[in-house]
């Protein structure tokens, strides 16, 4: 950090126009890496048209029963950032869909001590509520609480309990086949059926969609379901990492919707032609194979961009932001230590809600495993040194 402030004092009495050098560096980069960022803008702007579709007709379909209510989609992940580490045929546009309780139910959120994961996990346990009092009762429903059971089985449909939990918890993969089921089944009606042919794909805790047009051209869509904690920007996830598979109960606290959203918030205070997505990028591409998570990298561009001045990420100096980062991730390998971008950090930009429990809460440590095997500390630095 301390070569970042002294370079930024030094950058600040340099020219104003890019060296031809830098200028080639950067051109040769581009090409090299590939680093010409997709039209993500458009595509993605397909699949949240395409999902808000989905959604309508969802609510037309489903209004008179007890299934989760689908909020507006959330894009989250690095397509929907506005940077891919992919190559364009290989990119995944991750879309979140909250849910709600349906009326005469109630979603509370309880710590699962009993999952063995790596991030906080939490289960959603169901109540019924009733519905016969209040301001205004709900005269075309009977109360899942003072009505007899007879009458509910032969007046009205199941309640979520009955459905999509096991025991009193929502069931992450029940959901999942529920909703994989209603997209296969409600495709024709979509605008989108006349421009593509869809498939859904294997997939146990979330719907993946792959559509195809008539050229051949593919785009690829994955629909995860969250539960929002409280006013926050944190979710709960029904999609565990590729390596973990917890109990079909057990929802992992999820911060894709916070960074989403702090990028929307670079993006509108940074400088035209921004380099940090290009940065973000090209770094990516750098690091392949280095075993480093390109969630590290992420943590290390977003710390970087609250402790280097938005202007000073302008296009002339990619070389220079590329160099920081590297610098950094080199620095955090050698003390074995990343810390979380959402957990106690003063420099978190206010327009993130955060539940108040990450205020003063210990900071997580992206590289904790680092710091408990030595000989693992030794081999990602050689291989981060090697590159």
């Amino acid at each position: 950090v301390h070569e970042v402030d002294n370079r930024r004092d030094s950058e600040s009495e340099e020219s104003e126009e890019e060296s031809p050098a830098d200028t080639n560096m950067i051109w040769i980069f581009s090409r090299r890496f590939q680093l010409s960022v997709p039209k993500l803008a458009s595509r993605r702007r397909v699949v949240q048209e395409l999902l808000n579709d989905l959604l309508r007709v969802s609510h037309s379909l489903f209004s008179d029963s007890f299934f989760p209510v689908l909020e507006p989609v959330i894009g989250v992940g690095s397509a929907c950032e506005g940077w891919s580490p992919h190559k364009e045929e290989d990119i995944v546009y991750c879309m979140f869909v909250p849910l709600k309780p349906p009326r005469g139910h109630a979603f509370l959120l309880e710590p699962d001590c009993t999952a063995e994961m790596p991030q906080t996990s939490m289960r959603i346990r169901v109540e019924l509520v009733c519905t016969c009092t209040g301001e205004q009762p709900d005269q075309n429903m009977l109360c899942f609480l003072h009505h007899s059971e007879q009458e509910l089985k032969r007046n009205q449909v199941a309640s979520l309990l009955h459905t999509l939990c096991t025991g009193p918890y929502l069931d992450g993969e029940k959901i999942a086949l529920w909703f994989q089921t209603f997209v296969t089944s409600a495709w024709s009606m979509l605008p989108q059926s006349r421009c593509y042919s869809m498939k859904v794909l294997p997939s146990c805790r979330s719907c993946k969609m792959k559509l195809m047009k008539a050229s051949g051209r593919s785009l690829f869509v994955e629909t995860v379901f969250s539960v929002q904690q409280g006013e926050s920007d944190i979710f709960l996830s029904s999609q565990p990492p590729e390596a973990h598979l917890p109990p079909s109960t057990t929802w992992l606290e999820s911060y894709a919707v916070a960074e989403a959203k702090f990028f929307r918030q670079v993006a509108m205070q940074a400088p035209p032609r921004s380099c940090h997505l290009k940065c973000l990028r090209l770094c990516a591409r750098i690091l392949e194979g280095s075993g480093l998570s390109i969630y590290a990298l992420k943590t290390t561009v977003m710390h970087l961009l609250t402790l280097i001045p938005l202007s000073e990420w302008q296009h002339k100096y990619l070389l220079m932001r590329v160099d920081d980062t590297m610098r950094y991730l080199r620095c955090c390998l050698e003390e074995k230590c990343l810390k979380h971008f959402f957990f106690d950090n003063e420099d978190m930009p206010q327009e993130i809600s955060l539940p108040p429990a990450f205020q003063g809460a210990q900071p997580l440590n992206l590289f904790q495993h680092l710091a408990q095997d030595p000989d693992a500390q030794t081999e990602a630095l050689k291989k981060f040194d090697d590159l």
